[in-house]
Formats: C-alpha cells, structure tokens, sequence
C-alpha cells in the first residue's frame, strides 16, 4: 500500500517543475503583451520603462550584496548588458513587424543557435545531429513565414527576432565565459544588465528619436501590461527558473522551458486574435521538434 501511495505521488508534477512550466507560460505571453505595450508608445520608451524598473526594483537586493563584499567583479556585467541591449532592440523592434506567435517559434531557435556558438568557441565541429536539427529548423522557418499571397517571405520583423535569437545564443555564452569564477552574484549580475539596456534604450529615444523621457505613457493598458512583464516575466522568473534548474536534470528543465513558443502562439491568438496558417502549423511544428531535440541533446554543462 505505502509503496503504491509513493508511485502515486511520484506522478505529480514536482514544485520545480510547475515552476518551470509557469516561467514557459509567463514568457510565452510576453510577445503579445510586447506587442500591446508598444501600441502606446516608442519601443526605446517602453524598453526604457521596463528594465528601469526591473533594475530599481532589484536595486536594494544588489546593494545589500555590494555591502557584504559578494560583488567584487561586478564589472563584467557591463559588456553582458550591452549585449543584452541589442537583443531587446531587435526583439522588440521584430514583434512590432511581425506576428507574436511568429516571434514566440522564431525566438526559440537560440537553442539550437546556442549549441553552435559553443561549438566554435569551444574550436569543435558540431555534431552530425547538431547540424541535422540546424537544417530541419531552417524548413521549419521557411514554412513558418509562409503566406499564400507571397509564399515564403522572411520580412524585417522576422530578420529581427531571428537576429535577436542569434544574440541570445551569444549572450548565454558570453556571460558564461565571464562570470566564470567571478565574484557577483544573480541579483546584481540582473541589475546591472536592466539599468544597461534601460540606459541603452534613454539614449537612442532622447538623442537619436528626439523623445524626452517626460513624454510616458498615461494609459492604464499600458502600465497593467509592463507591470506584467516587470514582475512576473522579468522577476518571478528569473528567480523561478534559478531555483527550479538547481532541483532537477537538465534535460528536463530543457524541454520544460522549450515549450514556451507554443504557450506564446496560443496566447497570441487568444490576446491578439493571430492565427496561423496550415502551412505555418506544420513549419512551428517542425520549429518546435528541432528545438526540443535541441535540448534533449544538448551536453549538460551548456
């Protein structure tokens, strides 16, 4: 009898778990809540808004750290933000010319862009399978960005996340390389990052789109959605997914975390009324399959 209650409790989902499945849930839903934040205003303002607060907001928990000497390298998060920048310019420039449930599949090819980068830092061939999956995701992009007046046609918006993804691959590797067996820690490693690109974001809409920052948005829309992103797809999970990838297998976490385009093609249609084609489906589909196997493959200190 006990040993039967304990396979019955086994097949629950663990708290990392639905932790994990959340934190793909909230992401996936950030596509479409970009794309209706920035129906409000500039994207360099609304970048500019959400990662000032997320910095402000982690601000006391950095400088609690910085007081108890734990932030001794704390300047390698400087070039990291830098990166991080770019990508949110891409990302949210992309989501503004394209689909979010578009962005949400293409987004998700830092995966496989990941494991390339890796491999040529790292001076090794990738792998036959690496390669197989690279070859099948470029079929499934081209069946993604299929429309039946003009076939397959990858537009700026499209470009853009895919760029973004690029750049994710290379952040995930740049901030690897240094912070490794560097003294600073998560929170201001992400503080420092968020004042980075909100920095970023203030420079390029005051001095090159001319847009003072007293110009911010009065919509209440716009402020219930960035508060959203700020605090459950910027925060909750950034400390949701530090705790959950410390409790269970890599590969698990993996698959769990690359369910997320599809959470955010469904939200799509649901917030934005998106829909995708046949031809499309089939194209996420085979998107999503590479990815997954992906992160299945992928070897565990990545």
């Amino acid at each position: 009898m006990s040993s039967l209650a304990i396979k019955t409790r086994r097949s629950f989902v663990t708290m990392p778990e639905l932790l994990l499945l959340m934190v793909a849930i909230v992401w996936g839903t950030s596509y479409g809540l970009t794309k209706t934040a920035i129906a409000y205003t500039s994207i360099s303002m609304f970048i500019a808004i959400r990662f000032g607060l997320t910095g402000f907001l982690l601000l006391p928990l950095a400088l609690k750290d910085f007081k108890q000497g734990k932030n001794r390298d704390w300047k390698v998060a400087i070039p990291t933000g830098a990166i991080l920048a770019l990508i949110f310019f891409f990302e949210v420039y992309g989501v503004s010319q394209t689909s979010a449930s578009n962005a949400a599949f293409l987004i998700s090819l830092n995966v496989i862009f990941t494991a390339l980068v890796d491999s040529l830092l790292s001076k090794n061939k990738p792998s036959q399978s690496l390669m197989l999956l690279s070859v099948i995701s470029t079929v499934g992009v081209l069946l993604l960005t299929y429309h039946q007046d003009l076939g397959i046609s990858l537009n700026s918006g499209d470009l853009c996340i895919l760029t973004a993804a690029a750049l994710r691959a290379l952040m995930v590797t740049m901030t690897k390389k240094l912070t490794d067996n560097k003294q600073i820690t998560n929170t201001t490693l992400t503080c420092i990052q968020a004042f980075a690109v909100a920095i970023s974001a203030y420079l390029v809409g005051s001095l090159i789109a001319q847009e003072p920052l007293s110009q911010l948005p009065t919509d209440r829309e716009f402020w219930l959605v960035t508060a959203f992103l700020v605090l459950f797809c910027t925060l909750f999970a950034f400390y949701a997914q530090n705790y959950a990838v410390r409790k269970i297998s890599p590969t698990k976490a993996s698959l769990l975390m690359a369910s997320e385009p599809l959470f955010g093609a469904l939200f799509s249609m649901m917030w934005l009324n998106e829909t995708l084609s046949n031809v499309q489906w089939i194209g996420a589909a085979i998107l999503l399959f590479s990815v997954l196997a992906a992160s299945v493959n992928k070897p565990n200190k990545a």
